[in-house]
Parts: C-alpha cells; sequence; structure tokens
C-alpha cells in the first residue's frame, strides 16, 4: 500500500479563493478528463521517460531548500511533491478527488519553484521542475490557480504586459527616465521605435511601474558604450511571462510571439533583457518551444551578459570601485539554466572591491524562493516563502556582506523579503545600481 506524504499543517490553513473555490465545482469527471489529456496529448515521451527512470532513490532531496529549512521533513522532497502530485494521477488514471487537486496546486505552485536543482542531484538528470510544471498546467485548465497568480496571467491576455500598464503610461514612464538620466548625462537620449537599430532593450513589467530608475540606468550605460539602441513602442516592450508559471502557455506563447514581432519589426540586431530570470527562461527553454521554435528568430542575450561584455571589450569602464562588503546571488534561470555564473563574477570583480562568495555557488547555488512564480502568488503564501528559506538566510549572513546582489527582479523582490524577515544588515541591489555609480563618464558626457 502506498504511503501518504502528509502536509504540514500550515498548508492547511491558507485561504486563496483562486485554489478553493474552483474545487467546489470539480466534478471526478471533469478531473479524470483534463489529467488524462494532458499527461496523453502534452506529456508525450519527455515525461513518461522521467516517471519510468525514477529509482526513488531520493538523493534530491538534499537539493531543495524547502526540504533542508523544514530540517528533513519529507513532505517538502522533491520525490515527495512528485509522489503526491502527478504520482498519483497517474496511479489513479486521473481518477483524483477535488480535494487532492487542491493540495496538489498548492506543492505545484506554492513549495517547488521550479529551479531545477533537484536534476543536478539526480543521477539520471531528470527534470522535476518540468513535472511541476505539467502539474500546473493540468491545474490552470481546471480552473484552480493561485488567485494573485492568476490575476497576473490575466494582465499579459489583455495588456502584452505583467502589471496592467497601459501604452500612454509606458510611453510617459520612458520619457520622465529619459529626463531623469540626463541630470547625470545631459546629452542622454532614450529612442522609441527605431528602426534598424543594434539593439533592442527589453525591460519587465514591474520596471516601469515600480523601479523606473532602473530604465535610466540603462539608457546611461547605452550612452557612455555608444550604442544604439531602442524601446518598441507598443505591445512587446515587456519580456516578462508569468503565465508560463501559471500552466496558461497558450498566453504566454502570444506574450512570446508579441516580443520579437516587435523585434522583428523594428529590424534590430539583437535583443537584450534586462535583469529577470524567468524572463530569459521564458524565451530559450519554455516559451519557444510551446511556439515550436528549436530557438528564437532573433539574437537574445541577458544583461549580465552585455555588462560584461561592454566592460570585457572597453566599450564602458569603471572609475572608482564600491568599497562595501558585497556578495552575488546566482538567479536560477540565468545561471542554473543558462550558464552565465562567470559572466557574473567577472563583473562583479570588475566593479567591487570587496566581493565575497556565497557556499554553495554558481549552479549549485539556492534558490531564492520566489522565482518559479512563487512570489506572484501574492501574500497568503509570504509565509512558506520565508519558512522554505532559512538556508538561504543563513548563506547570506554567513558572508557578513552589507550588500547582495541579485539580477533578477523575482530574487530581488524573494531577497528583500528574506532580509526584512530574518533581519539580516544588509541591502539588496541590481546589478545596474551597483554599475552605475561605479562607471567613467567621459568629462564631455557629464553634468556640469
Amino acid at each position: 500500500m502506498a504511503i501518504a506524504i502528509v502536509a504540514p499543517e500550515q498548508e492547511r490553513k491558507i485561504e486563496d479563493p483562486g485554489v478553493d473555490q474552483p474545487i467546489k465545482r470539480l466534478t471526478p469527471d471533469k478531473i479524470e478528463k483534463v489529467i488524462n489529456r494532458v499527461l496523453k496529448e502534452e506529456g508525450g515521451a519527455r515525461l513518461k521517460t522521467y516517471v519510468d527512470t525514477c529509482i526513488h532513490c531520493g538523493l534530491c532531496s538534499t537539493a531543495c531548500h524547502y526540504y533542508l529549512s523544514h530540517d528533513g521533513d519529507p513532505y517538502y522532497a522533491p520525490a515527495g511533491k512528485v509522489k503526491n502530485t502527478i504520482g498519483e494521477m497517474l496511479r489513479k488514471k486521473g481518477r483524483v478527488s477535488p480535494e487532492f487537486i487542491r493540495q496538489a496546486a498548492l506543492i505545484a505552485y506554492t513549495d517547488c519553484n521550479v529551479c531545477k536543482r533537484c536534476s543536478m542531484f539526480c543521477p539520471f538528470g531528470i527534470d522535476i521542475a518540468y513535472m511541476m510544471l505539467t502539474v500546473r498546467r493540468i491545474c490552470h485548465f481546471l480552473g484552480v490557480t493561485p488567485l494573485y497568480l492568476q490575476d497576473t496571467a490575466h494582465s499579459h491576455a489583455v495588456t502584452m504586459n505583467q502589471m496592467w500598464v497601459k501604452q500612454d503610461e509606458w510611453i510617459d514612464t520612458v520619457q520622465w527616465q529619459e529626463e531623469e538620466a540626463g541630470y547625470t548625462v545631459p546629452s542622454v537620449r532614450i529612442p522609441i521605435d527605431k528602426e534598424g537599430a543594434e539593439v533592442m532593450y527589453s525591460v519587465i513589467g514591474p520596471e516601469p511601474k515600480f523601479l523606473a530608475h532602473l530604465m535610466a540606468n540603462m539608457a546611461i550605460i547605452f550612452k557612455v558604450a555608444g550604442i544604439d539602441w531602442t524601446y518598441p513602442a507598443t505591445d512587446g516592450w515587456d519580456n516578462s511571462d508569468m503565465a508560463m508559471y501559471s500552466g496558461d502557455w497558450d498566453v504566454m506563447g502570444r506574450v512570446k510571439r508579441a516580443h520579437f514581432e516587435a523585434a522583428m519589426r523594428l529590424k534590430v540586431k539583437k535583443i537584450v533583457m534586462g535583469e529577470c530570470g524567468h524572463a530569459f527562461r521564458s524565451i530559450y527553454d519554455v516559451g519557444n518551444r510551446w511556439l515550436g521554435w528549436k530557438m528564437y528568430p532573433i539574437p537574445v542575450i541577458h544583461a549580465i551578459q552585455y555588462y560584461y561584455e561592454l566592460l570585457r571589450d572597453g566599450k564602458i569602464k569603471i572609475a572608482k570601485k564600491f568599497k562595501e562588503p558585497i556578495t552575488l546571488h546566482d538567479p536560477c534561470n540565468v545561471i542554473r539554466g543558462r550558464g552565465l555564473h562567470e559572466m557574473a563574477r567577472y563583473v562583479m570583480n570588475a566593479m567591487c572591491e570587496d566581493f565575497r562568495e556565497m557556499y554553495p555557488n554558481r549552479e549549485h547555488n539556492y534558490c531564492c524562493c520566489a522565482g518559479g512564480g512563487v512570489i506572484n502568488c501574492g501574500p497568503p503564501y509570504k509565509m512558506t516563502r520565508m519558512l522554505g528559506n532559512r538556508v538561504k538566510a543563513e548563506q547570506l549572513k554567513a558572508t557578513g556582506a552589507k550588500v547582495v546582489v541579485t539580477p533578477c527582479h523575482n530574487c530581488h523582490s524573494g531577497m528583500e523579503d528574506i532580509v526584512s524577515y530574518y533581519k539580516l544588515d544588509m541591502h539588496v541591489k541590481f546589478m545596474s545600481e551597483i554599475l552605475v555609480p561605479c562607471l567613467y563618464i567621459p568629462e564631455e558626457l557629464k553634468a556640469q
């Protein structure tokens, strides 16, 4: 007889209308139909290979920040999450209860960041994150999605950006940040819809909404480096994609297509994506595959790589180094998922005097517990994240650093929560927030 892995008490107390209300309308027949359709029509050989290959050795357990932060509770082990979700769906051929779907949604959406660290510890390289995303896909079709995350997916569907930013608001923010950047470099301009530019720079919705100064930072960097660049004026400026994490891959495909169509319309040579991890993942691992592309139609690089190339080639230089003790968080989707760890360290060492490593680091770094759409599940699950990332707080504290750089928006927000909850004496910064104050600006460009 199969032994159930029991959910901790706090998992049962969370109330979320996006999860609790829809299960009241579910019937066993509908659940069975949806599960079997997704598993058969979308799962295919990849899913069957993973399920058949797993020998239940449990080596993935100590890779998971949730498992480690909860003192080895087997409920949080990656193998346990698979067993309590897709494993039971397969074993029962889709004949599971609405309450089972509720628990499966909580596990897949909030107890797993789909960070893929467990895959590095699996002797067969099984992609447990893919299986959890498949569970989310099933939950999406059943209408059982955390309310805050679903609201974000709706924003993508309606506005083609994450934050319900209207087109006139986008243009106003671009013009405002051109003015702000002008206080440092008076001749700076932020081109909009410039055809034939070398670079289309794309941001994510939270930048014009909450962190607009990052746009001014990039305008300064582009000006000093002498780069011909532009923003699109219309849909496609936002490269974020929370629909990828809600399981609504149809909307995800629309968002990715709009992003690349904007670049193709402007005839740019390449896309540089801002400091965001999940957005980058959506164009090299998930969104491109959903659209049937082996790779994307226009070259795309992440901001980490772009900073590295500009520094390496001497297009920008460092005038003075950042002096406070500083450490680097390796975002899962650009480090473990894309291998930019050494480039990130090149940039950090170039601009920082006292750079300190976390341990473990690079592709073995612990997840921030915010990526994977988990932070977008909203306030009901904040304590799930905080309790699930005790090991991250310990890792940060051990560095003795006063600043942690995290070149990813979700990581940045998650890290701020960790620093606040665990009362760590440090600040959280993006790379550009360190780079711009350290940048050498020629006299002829400086504000007088």
